[in-house]
């Protein structure tokens, strides 16, 4: 039995960092961190003789408020903490009401709010802004941010590191209503919380649900504030269910992946798909469409066909065009050369495999390999469908793209 669930680690984590860091101060990040980890150990400590218990988060949230309780009756006569509870922490009658309040589960949503708006500081380059969000309030290491960024593993953490200093140089939490710089910050929130539902949808350590309903709890943070609720995060949220509504057919009964197409839609959760394609709806009310909106749009199409062959790939084909000028990126253009292969025939799709600009940026990341393989298998020539899905599964990054793209080189040997 597992004790500690990653996933509670992750969400709990990320909410209790944001509880102490508006407790502590920002330039006290780190003993934030330090107190949630401390809550974290206990808990392995403990659970592992008693046993988990029956509300774990509930557990959790007792545990780090009580440390915190001794580390501000400890240290406030030696250390400064939040500047705008003042006086509050100095007094015994204070301290306790003060931190209660603190811990209540809405203050904490608002917390992870300000938490997220804080890592996006203008003083930051966008990278590593997204890079705070993965790290301090989802629970990312390092090699699972460098993964998402296609990055190397040491710049990753350097870049964290030194974000983390600018962070300890603010005096306080993002302040929500703060209009001015609220619109300007909510674009590198938008790309962590996609990243997140990327990593579990299709990133490095195969299909996690956990990540994806993770980052779909998030956004939904920011739909139930008034500042945050713009189209663009209606279209992120439409994306996300639309994407969620798939993944009990992503992965078949034996745990092997399944490709879109070869996937049975009757497993698609239908919920999701009408929730998603409702909240597409509602984004449409702006004058401008972010990359949400086009890959939800992409998504929706897909939703809208029965049957794989009923998909109609010209309309995916103009949606794609739209997405590679508006957010030009080689992972978008293969995505568009794959159904360009699909609406115009395998030739077709080979040659805007091969026109794509910055490929060298796609050379660790399997999907590209599979693709030629899968058109060059298409245009009959087995021989280089079969090293093309040797490649791949070369660089397969977890054992179910290993087995995956192992069942398709076997199907071209067969």
């Amino acid at each position: 039995m597992e004790v500690f669930p990653e996933h509670l680690f992750r969400r709990e984590a990320g909410r209790l960092v944001a509880a102490l860091t508006r407790l502590f101060g920002m330039h006290n990040l780190a003993l934030a961190e330090d107190v949630v980890q401390d809550a974290l150990c206990r808990a392995l400590e403990v659970w592992k003789f008693r046993g988990p218990p029956d509300d774990p988060e509930a557990w959790l949230l007792t545990a780090a408020k009580n440390r915190a309780l001794d580390v501000l009756r400890r240290e406030r006569t030696a250390n400064t903490f939040a500047p705008e509870l003042g006086r509050l922490l100095d007094s015994e009658w204070t301290l306790k009401p003060v931190v209660e309040e603190l811990f209540h589960p809405l203050s904490i949503k608002d917390d992870q709010l300000r938490m997220m708006f804080s890592c996006c500081h203008p003083r930051l380059p966008e990278e590593a802004q997204v890079a705070l969000v993965l790290n301090i309030l989802c629970g990312f290491g390092s090699g699972e941010i460098a993964a998402a960024f296609l990055s190397g593993k040491a710049a990753v953490e350097k870049r964290i590191a030194r974000a983390k200093k600018v962070l300890a140089g603010s005096a306080k939490l993002f302040e929500l209503n703060d209009v001015d710089d609220f619109a300007a910050r909510l674009a590198a929130v938008h790309r962590a919380i996609y990243l997140l539902f990327n990593e579990g949808y299709h990133g490095s350590s195969a299909v996690r649900v956990e990540l994806c309903e993770e980052a779909m709890r998030l956004a939904a943070l920011l739909l139930d504030h008034p500042l945050a609720k713009t189209p663009a995060t209606l279209a992120l949220c439409a994306l996300f269910c639309l994407h969620a509504a798939r993944l009990p057919a992503r992965v078949d009964a034996q745990g092997n992946l399944n490709a879109l197409l070869d996937q049975d839609r009757s497993r698609w959760n239908g919920k999701l798909v009408s929730e998603g394609l409702r909240l597409l709806d509602l984004s449409a009310t702006g004058t401008e469409a972010s990359p949400y909106h086009l890959e939800a749009a992409i998504a929706a199409v897909h939703a809208n066909a029965s049957k794989a062959e009923d998909t109609n790939w010209g309309e995916i084909v103009a949606l794609y065009d739209l997405l590679l000028r508006l957010n030009p990126s080689p992972v978008i253009a293969l995505n568009r050369a794959i159904a360009v292969g699909q609406h115009e025939g395998p030739v077709r799709g080979l040659e805007e495999l091969n026109a794509i600009r910055d490929r060298e940026r796609l050379a660790f990341y399997p999907f590209y390999p599979a693709a030629l393989a899968e058109l060059e298998l298409r245009t009959g020539d087995a021989a280089k469908a079969r090293e093309h899905f040797q490649i791949a599964l070369n660089l397969a990054r977890n054992p179910l793209e290993q087995r995956f793209f192992e069942q398709r080189a076997q199907s071209v040997r067969s």
